[in-house]
């Protein structure tokens, strides 16, 4: 595999994005039952803080090439997954709530394998990814952070950042705690790959992951 810099996109515009300010959680709760699930918007709310991001293409194109990425490694690797992509998060009690582009159980998906989630007596994703290429005015760390998740990636069109929670703090990491093998150049090259042709990305990192796994067992 041959290892590419981040992809620069200097002028990219992922997402509108519209934010109201001293909304109350019913009213966030109002809107969002108004809203059609079907939708391309998604709703972020922190504590009286309501931020509606409508994804460009972009966006959208990102958020499904990571999506594949992490897909590939947990097939590849054995593990188990149990994949939310933007339902809603949902903790009233810490006032709070989140559709991220991406989210998955993978160590925890034995817990909540077969039915619906209630965070309140499940625990977090294991694992949310976040495409942010234009401003948002919600602290998603933080509010990841307060929901308990362990592992955020975020990603803005040019850089990949790894957040791991230690005591109820996100630090940021150069590996993946899930991923401790995978180094950012890896998903660079993927994303650089996947742009002339997603079916040849996937092949190759397939590819490049057996021959890793290969490596490692002899």
């Amino acid at each position: 595999m041959v290892i590419s810099a981040p992809p620069t996109h200097p002028l990219l515009l992922g997402e509108k994005r519209v934010t109201l300010h001293h909304l109350t959680w019913q009213s966030y709760q109002q809107i969002l039952q108004a809203l059609p699930h079907s939708r391309a918007a998604k709703l972020t709310y922190d504590r009286g803080v309501l931020e509606i991001t409508m994804p460009l293409e972009e966006h959208e194109s990102f958020s499904e090439l990571l999506g594949l990425f992490v897909r590939i490694l947990v097939v590849e690797m054995g593990y188990k997954l149990k994949s939310l992509r933007s339902t809603t998060l949902n903790r009233q009690d810490l006032q709070r709530g989140a559709e991220p582009d991406n989210a998955y159980y993978i160590q925890n998906q034995p817990q909540v394998a077969g039915r619906k989630i209630d965070l309140h007596s499940d625990p977090p994703p294991d694992l949310v990814i976040e495409v942010d290429i234009a401003h948002t005015d919600i602290d998603k760390n933080n509010l990841y952070a307060a929901l308990g998740v362990p592992e955020l990636w975020r990603f803005n069109g040019q850089e990949w950042r790894i957040w791991q929670l230690v005591e109820g703090v996100y630090q940021e990491c150069d590996r993946s705690p899930t991923f401790p093998w995978v180094k950012k150049e890896y998903l660079y090259n993927f994303l650089a790959e996947a742009q002339q042709d997603e079916v040849l990305a996937e092949q190759n990192w397939r590819r490049f992951i057996r021959d890793h796994l290969g490596q490692e067992s002899l």
